[in-house]
């Protein structure tokens, strides 16, 4: 696949799913709402240009250097994992449904399960509030936990989410960090 996607390859994309990056020993697994057309067509989390998500995992300490999307099988290796509440592609979170989300939530919680992460972080509060019936939830820790995983509201990280800009996506992103208790990334 070419660096940036045809609008043909775009719109093949839709409804394609992204595998799961997971392994042993999780301190924090991060859950996207859904995959965009972008990132379903390229083949890897969070790849569509503009959304900050690398940038603030950076940014906050999570990583020692700015990773590149095709670099998302690397976070294992850093105590990460990624996912998606669903796992289908749309060009918008929008298209998703309620009961879709709910159904995310449910598979999430099996992922959980099966990989015991410490921490669990939704990327998204509409979603999550949705997803597992919290309408009240905000950004930061949740008192509820998913298996055993402690739960972690972010912001959505997308250029489309306006209200967060990047200093406020990598504050957030570093208080996740610091309760997880991993040291910064960045002065290593």
């Amino acid at each position: 696949m070419a660096l940036r996607p045809t609008p043909a390859q775009l719109e093949a994309a839709r409804g394609r799913t992204l595998r799961d990056v997971v392994g042993p020993g999780l301190t924090v697994l991060l859950v996207g709402i859904n995959p965009s057309l972008y990132s379903a067509a390229v083949g890897h989390h969070f790849a569509r240009p503009g959304n900050r998500f690398w940038k603030a995992l950076h940014a906050s300490g999570f990583t020692e250097r700015l990773l590149a999307p095709s670099e998302d099988g690397s976070l294992p290796t850093r105590g990460l994992g990624v996912t998606n509440l669903v796992a289908r592609a749309t060009v918008s979170a929008d298209e998703l449904a309620p009961d879709e989300l709910r159904r995310g939530a449910r598979r999430v919680e099996r992922l959980v399960a099966k990989h015991r992460p410490r921490w669990v972080a939704v990327l998204g509060l509409g979603a999550y509030r949705t997803a597992f019936s919290r309408p009240g939830a905000g950004t930061g820790p949740q008192p509820d936990r998913i298996g055993s995983a402690r739960v972690w509201l972010l912001p959505n990280p997308s250029g489309l989410n306006a209200h967060h800009q990047l200093p406020e996506l990598a504050a957030a992103f570093r208080r996740l960090r610091v309760a997880a208790g991993l040291p910064s990334m960045r002065s290593r």
